[in-house]
């Protein structure tokens, strides 16, 4: 016991940080499309194929001036997103009007508040760290309940600590952390499976990293030059009548050395935001190169493909938002006040007082 009360408190001094961090920027994540306020926001979403298709056209008629991506509206937020090069963007309406533009993350507070939660500001080295730090953190958790065993009589539960003492604090933390534990375990396990694809091993079986890669592979062709006079609407048309109960959702250029045009869709029975049924076209002529349906998908990959939406709080209403986000909000305490502790609040000095039964590391114990 006292080697895993060693092991948890030099764990949570270190990777403290990083975990508020996470916590708190998710917690406000889970609300997103409920506090970026622009004009048309609240717009009732447009599932028509024939309006999609004219904002479309609309958008990508000026050959110099394509987005590399359209995201476009959804349930709770009635603006399309255009991604261009460069880390610059827009909103536009549903019918293609300018709401409003950015030439850098940095002018829009929702854009660089997921690049830190998902990268830290740091790429994929940022990502990787974010990974262990989530690894850590099942690890931190998991010693935190065992280690409360031994004080579950003194139990109390309290969002804050009474005061800002280190007793007070060690016990705070102890007591939120054993009731946060499962919805901790939860968005730490999504996370870093979402981040280490290998490890959906762990609960979806030694096969499923192989199919899951597999299975979200796109269809291999040659790179090809982006055609100037494509029929965008003859695709949505092509996307309408292949899957019709399904609703579009992303639009992508090519990428690096792709020679495909790819459209997204999400059909009813997919908790994935984006959905994975997918269509592929030929950049240089728009004809249809391949279609995933993702109804047809493995089990593995079904299951894997729930992981964000359980992470994300992307299903559930509003009743699983507000779990997820004292998950969250759990998290940034719990390792903001522990960073605290661990690094700064002073020890009560022992000196010239009697030791008391268990030794001075009793009170560590507990933390």
């Amino acid at each position: 016991m006292k080697t895993l009360d060693l092991l948890h408190r030099w764990t949570g001094g270190l990777i403290g940080l990083v975990l508020a961090v996470l916590g708190l920027s998710g917690a406000l994540l889970v609300h997103k499309d409920a506090w970026v306020i622009l004009p048309h926001a609240s717009d009732a979403q447009v599932k028509d194929s024939e309006v999609i298709a004219r904002t479309v056209e609309r958008v990508m008629s000026d050959p110099l001036h394509r987005p590399e991506m359209i995201s476009f509206a959804g349930p709770n937020f009635g603006l399309d997103r255009l991604r261009f090069a460069n880390d610059s963007g827009a909103y536009i309406t549903q019918t293609g009007d300018l709401v409003t533009r950015w030439d850098s993350q940095w002018q829009r507070p929702e854009l660089w508040l997921f690049d830190l939660h998902h990268h830290l500001f740091a790429g994929d080295a940022g990502e990787t760290v974010i990974g262990i730090a989530a690894l850590l953190g099942l690890f931190f958790v998991v010693s935190g309940v065992i280690l409360w065993t031994r004080t579950r009589k003194t139990f109390e539960f309290r969002l804050l600590p009474k005061r800002l003492s280190r007793p007070a604090v060690v016990r705070q933390h102890r007591d939120l952390g054993v009731i946060a534990a499962p919805l901790l375990l939860l968005a730490l396990l999504t996370g870093s499976i979402l981040v280490f694809r290998p490890l959906a091993a762990l609960i979806l079986g030694p096969s499923a990293p192989a199919q899951i890669d597999a299975s979200l592979k796109p269809p291999r062709i040659a790179p090809m030059p982006l055609g100037t006079s494509l029929d965008w609407r003859a695709m949505i048309a092509t996307a309408h009548a292949r899957f019709p109960t399904a609703e579009l959702r992303s639009l992508s250029l090519p990428r690096k050395n792709s020679g495909l045009i790819t459209l997204r869709m999400k059909k009813p029975e997919e908790w994935l935001p984006n959905g994975r049924t997918t269509l592929w076209f030929r950049a240089d002529n728009g004809r249809l190169v391949a279609a995933r349906d993702a109804s047809r998908l493995p089990a593995a990959v079904k299951v894997y493909n729930i992981l964000y939406p359980l992470h994300a709080a992307k299903v559930g209403g509003l009743a699983y938002q507000l779990v997820m986000t004292f998950a969250g909000l759990s998290l940034a305490l719990l390792g903001s006040l522990t960073l605290w502790s661990f690094w700064f609040a002073r020890r009560p000095s022992l000196k010239g007082r009697p030791q008391a039964s268990g030794g001075p590391g009793r009170l560590a114990a507990g933390a």
